[in-house]
């Protein structure tokens, strides 16, 4: 069944020592567009990320936020700078011998000294993190993938509705097309009555003259094509892959006969017709353009 382009789904899951949480919103575009944000130290993540929407994802404006919250502070290690230690203490020694300053130096005092101790955090699992992220993902992709169908399924509902006022029309423009020809001849062959004043009418001359007006105002290519892609157009909406570009060129396809339908036919009934056409096409089109 056919999805929107706009959706939203969120994954979030507790490892470890860290919780991912991962959020997509997709809104309509006519080509895949996507932004990823997360901390700048995750970089090395992109490209996974980038692989998991290509697969599920074929078309749509998306945003993709990644965070990554550390659950305890276990994850530094602290090591003493031995030289910047020893530095402070020769330091404080001296100060005292110069000064006759009792030697009361501590382990305690030298340690509020800057960069005594180096602080540096544990070094990343980075193939652990990219599938812990890639789980994740697959979660998010998921909940917008089931977002997008229910959006997907309403519109569905509103094509059939439409198309379904579509053959209608067609149906009233077919039925008066078979009887404008007739008419035409009818309608002539009183006026030449009329103008003759009672002398017989040439029939062949009459026939011929009809013949043209039916070769003239003849639409039944274009209902046949029409009817062709409007069948085309519900077949699509069926699809289990992504067919938006389709539909959209199908309705491309139904407003070109629509419009020499419109062009060709010499009655009010049918031109009337013509125009309530277009305005259900109309209707498809605006809506295509939310179909992945």
């Amino acid at each position: 069944m056919i999805k929107s382009m706009t959706g939203y789904g969120r994954g979030e899951k507790l490892f470890n020592d860290y919780k991912i949480t991962v959020e997509i919103k997709s809104v309509n575009n006519r080509y895949l567009d996507y932004n990823i944000r997360m901390y700048k130290q995750y970089s090395f993540v992109e490209d996974a990320v980038r692989e998991c929407l290509a697969t599920r994802i074929s078309r749509g404006k998306v945003d993709v936020f990644i965070q990554y919250d550390t659950v305890d502070n276990d994850d530094k290690v602290i090591t003493l700078n031995t030289s910047v230690a020893k530095g402070y203490y020769d330091a404080l020694k001296a100060m005292g011998e110069k000064l006759g300053i009792r030697d009361d130096i501590t382990v305690s005092s030298i340690s509020r000294f800057p960069d005594v101790f180096n602080v540096e955090k544990c070094e990343q699992d980075k193939e652990q993190i990219i599938a812990d992220t890639k789980e994740v993902m697959a979660m998010a992709l998921d909940d917008i993938s089931a977002n997008r169908a229910r959006e997907g399924a309403r519109l569905y509902d509103f094509f059939v509705e439409t198309i379904s006022g579509v053959r209608d029309i067609l149906d009233t423009i077919k039925e008066r097309s078979n009887d404008t020809v007739d008419e035409y001849k009818q309608r002539m062959r009183e006026r030449i009555e009329e103008l003759l004043n009672g002398v017989e009418v040439d029939e062949t001359r009459l026939l011929t003259e009809v013949a043209i007006f039916s070769d003239k105002v003849n639409i039944t290519e274009e209902l046949v094509r029409f009817e062709s892609h409007l069948n085309e157009y519900s077949n699509l909406l069926k699809s289990d892959i992504p067919v938006g570009r389709k539909l959209d060129f199908t309705i491309q396809e139904l407003n070109r006969e629509a419009n020499t339908m419109g062009s060709k036919c010499n009655d009010f009934i049918i031109g009337k017709a013509v125009v309530d056409l277009k305005s259900e096409i109309e209707k498809l089109r605006e809506q295509v353009q939310n179909i992945e």
